[in-house]
């Protein structure tokens, strides 16, 4: 009702009037200038548009949703929800938190699903689904189209229970980014504890090796949903998934023994935690399986290192565009099950979501040690074995490749998932809605990693890695409360904050004067 009176009491004089005060404050407020690189220049732009078409009108509070995967643009997906939040939700975080904020009170308003989901597959906790709608209930497909062999196969995608792991993740984030307290205290801290709880029960103890295995799963490669010949559905030990429930354990144990004992005792009997579940919660995060190899490769699941090898140059001769090999394969009559093949990054996909440091001391923390160029060996590893069936997967691997100091090939990855929907390289599937992660991510890469300016800990570090075909950049954003600028060149920067505060620059520390700006020749 009340939506209808502000439409019938509006104008279309009214309606322009506040749609260019709202896009100025965009460009104002949270645009990215680049400079020396017009098509760069432009996408950007067209992603942030984006950005904030799909998700403005959340920031009112009054709209019970969220963000989803293919924005309001086309019927993919029919507008489900997924974990691609994820790639988004920093952008809102930083210069939209109300936006953000919203986001994940969608996800609390269906924690209640999320119980229902755990209970009926006999689990604990809150389970949040692959692809949720309006009530929170699982909405995945049981089968889906393959358009080469013209069968309608089985679609296992809702074992991708690290969505959940993505809900808490972006709830951490959310409250570090903003300082958020009130929405941790109020709502985060039932949703973390609930989700750990289901992360308990998905455990199984192997007291033979004294080690912890999740079983049933799959990891965000889609091109793996069971054991080859297998009639059970899932896989064990999806690396990515095992290193973030560590990972997430050991938060959450900080923050249980941070709280304020009054909030801590209501969020725990709202998800009926107990110090039973944090003790069990400290073993799983020490003893999670994972399977890594003589060379220090990470296996994406246990047995994965006994799947076939693919010959991949026999394929693209044969059929060129293998990107969904897949569906080639299954139109053959195999399955992609039975080999080392990847849609997207998978196994590395934890160094692309926390810091490099904090994975290996998850991997540590694990018990096992890798040798000193196993990050090189293995990004080239899962690199030669992926297609790219995701456009999240070329944002991921350029941030891996960014890491790794491949600067070419970064920049190649990130300038193809640039102008991904732009140019429709699926051929055909933006008409159906724009891929709105792969947009929230490249705005990330543009600041976070190329600019370098991260948000790791309570102080802000900056270490460029401009393209070389960038001369600078330019942006504002806002961590904890401080409102910051930075212009970022090849040799030297520019950073002004809105308060007396402390930055690190290339490894060096620096003071910052209110609203004065600091020059630094970092390079």
């Amino acid at each position: 009702v009340d939506a209808q009176n502000e439409l019938n009491d509006a104008s279309f004089e009214d309606t322009l009037s506040d749609s260019e005060k709202f896009w100025k404050n965009v460009w104002q407020h949270s645009d990215i200038e680049i400079e020396n690189d017009l098509t760069s220049q432009k996408l950007t732009r067209v992603n942030i548009f984006h950005m904030l078409v799909t998700s403005a009108a959340l920031a009112s509070g009054k709209l019970d949703t969220s963000v989803g995967a293919r924005g309001l643009h086309g019927e993919a997906y029919r507008g489900h929800i997924f974990w691609d939040v994820t790639f988004d939700l920093p952008f809102y975080a930083i210069h939209y938190p109300a936006i953000a904020k919203q986001c994940l009170i969608y996800r609390y308003h269906r924690i209640g699903e999320a119980r229902k989901y755990a209970a009926s597959e006999n689990k604990q906790g809150a389970m949040y689904p692959w692809q949720s709608g309006m009530y929170g209930d699982e909405q995945s497909q049981f089968v889906h189209l393959n358009p080469v062999s013209g069968q309608w196969d089985p679609d296992n995608s809702r074992l991708q229970r690290h969505v959940s792991i993505s809900v808490a993740y972006d709830v951490i984030n959310y409250v570090h980014i903003t300082g958020d307290q009130a929405f941790m205290n109020d709502y985060g801290l039932e949703m973390l504890l609930s989700i750990c709880k289901l992360w308990v029960s998905m455990t199984t103890y192997d007291k033979d090796a004294d080690r912890y295995d999740i079983h049933h799963v799959m990891g965000p490669d889609e091109f793996h949903e069971e054991y080859p010949n297998s009639n059970d559905h899932g896989l064990t030990n999806n690396a990515y998934t095992n290193i973030m429930v560590s990972w997430l354990f050991d938060q959450v144990a900080t923050l249980v023994g941070n709280a304020d004992p009054d909030v801590l005792k209501a969020a725990s009997e709202k998800a009926e935690f107990d110090q039973q579940l944090l003790d069990q919660m400290n073993d799983i995060a020490h003893k999670l399986r994972l399977d890594i190899n003589e060379e220090g490769i990470i296996g994406q699941f246990t047995g994965y290192f006994n799947l076939s090898k693919l010959n991949f140059d026999s394929y693209r001769k044969k059929y060129g565009d293998i990107s969904r090999i897949d569906r080639l394969l299954k139109g053959e009559g195999k399955s992609p099950d039975a080999y080392q093949v990847a849609k997207q990054a998978d196994t590395l996909m934890a160094y692309y979501v926390l810091p490099f440091d904090e994975v290996q001391k998850v991997i540590n923390r694990l018990g096992y040690t890798l040798p000193a160029n196993f990050f090189t060996s293995n990004l080239r590893f899962y690199l030669d074995r992926t297609t790219h069936g995701s456009t999240l997967s070329r944002i991921v691997y350029s941030v891996l490749d960014e890491i790794d100091g491949n600067m070419d090939q970064s920049w190649q990855l990130f300038s193809t998932a640039l102008f991904s929907d732009y140019y429709d390289i699926q051929g055909g599937t933006t008409a159906e809605g724009i891929h709105l992660g792969v947009m929230g991510a490249t705005l990330q890469i543009e600041t976070k990693y190329y600019g370098g300016v991260r948000f790791d800990t309570d102080q802000v570090t900056i270490n460029p890695h401009l393209p070389s075909t960038w001369s600078k950049i330019s942006f504002k954003q806002t961590y904890q409360g401080i409102n910051y600028q930075f212009v970022i060149g090849h040799h030297r920067l520019d950073v002004t904050a809105d308060a007396d505060t402390h930055v690190n620059i290339a490894g060096k520390a620096y003071s910052l004067t209110k609203n004065k700006m600091t020059t630094v020749a970092y390079k």
